[in-house]
């Protein structure tokens, strides 16, 4: 085929026409920086730009002419702003949508943020306008420690609403499975590592504060009942964090980079849970992270525990060599 009739047909684009359509690219970059304190598990928050906005995730940008690799550049703007070095850090996503800041749809450049997942023993805040805030304070479905949440009951009934929208009874019945799968609504019980697909469910059917924001309206009160939001789509980033850090629970020992060195099992098992969001049995944690060897004794006690005195436990290090998977497994809640 000639080049003539290769582009026939083709529209043409003016050169000035081409150089307008040239999109300027930001790169930024999140930190999901988790904690667990006073047996919650906590999010570190700062305020966003704008101080009427909800909490924003600590973000800052790359610097190409300094920053050698991306988290280098995170590390440094985190110990700038907090004053002290990060632990444990690994790549979460990268977050790009249209629109996704308002920047953009203010005529700004398209913002690329690559979130990042830290887990932090002790952080205190040094900048101004940050705090720990609990990750279910975001994501009040999430926690049932102490019972069923009492938001799934309006979840259901949103949802169900949103499922019999118009639509062939195939779509229907599509999203009637989806709910029930995402939230446990049906025989196959909750699974704890759904956590990215039920935000993504609530914000897909209009149930959240951001779905409304990012179409540039007016969230209905109704919004609220669904967790307290959080700047641009931190709260989606902040549920990715989440279900990466359960995800590992089973398989690396993570849970170990959020305690102290020393800690009873009582202490180690108030961590899994406040992660997890589950409640544990006691006698089956106990056997799972003694008889996988992923602890051994200090020959020492603790008697700060308002009881009787309780022996205190390491994490066993030679489990890395011994165990491909050293987690502390899948796990099993109590039943309500």
């Amino acid at each position: 085929m000639s080049k003539r009739n290769a582009n026939r047909g083709a529209k043409a684009v003016p050169a000035a026409a081409a150089d307008t359509d040239t999109r300027r690219i930001a790169v930024g970059l999140n930190a999901v920086i988790i904690a667990v304190r006073d047996d919650e598990a906590r999010v570190l928050t700062v305020a966003s730009p704008e101080d009427a906005d909800p909490p924003a995730l600590p973000s800052g940008p790359f610097d190409p002419a300094h920053d050698r690799t991306l988290e280098l550049g995170l590390r440094a703007w985190v110990q700038q702003q907090t004053g002290r070095e990060l632990g444990y850090v690994e790549q979460l996503y990268t977050f790009g949508d249209e629109g996704r800041d308002p920047r953009e749809r203010a005529g700004g450049p398209r913002v690329l943020s690559i979130a990042y997942l830290a887990l932090a023993q002790d952080l205190p805040v040094v900048a101004a306008g940050g705090e720990w805030l609990s990750c279910y304070r975001f994501l009040p479905w999430e926690d049932w420690r102490s019972e069923r949440p009492a938001v799934l009951e309006d979840i259901a009934v949103a949802l169900g609403d949103w499922s019999e929208k118009p639509g062939t009874a195939a779509e229907r019945e599509r999203r009637r499975r989806r709910m029930e799968i995402c939230f446990g609504l049906s025989d196959a019980g909750w699974d704890g590592y759904r956590v990215l697909e039920r935000y993504e469910l609530l914000y897909g059917a209009g149930l959240t504060h951001e779905y409304w924001l990012d179409r540039g309206r007016r969230p209905p009160r109704s919004a609220m009942l669904f967790g307290q939001p959080m700047a641009y789509d931190h709260r989606r980033i902040l549920a990715t964090g989440l279900a990466r850090l359960r995800g590992k629970l089973r398989y690396r020992p993570l849970v170990f980079e959020l305690i102290e060195e020393q800690f009873t099992l009582a202490q180690l098992q108030r961590v899994v849970e406040a992660l997890s969001g589950l409640r544990l049995h006691k006698q089956n944690f106990r056997r799972l992270v003694e008889n996988g060897g992923l602890v051994e004794k200090t020959g020492q006690v603790d008697t700060h525990t308002g009881g009787r005195p309780a022996e205190l436990f390491r994490f066993r290090r030679e489990v890395l060599r011994e165990r491909r998977a050293p987690g502390v497994g899948a796990l099993t809640p109590l039943k309500f």
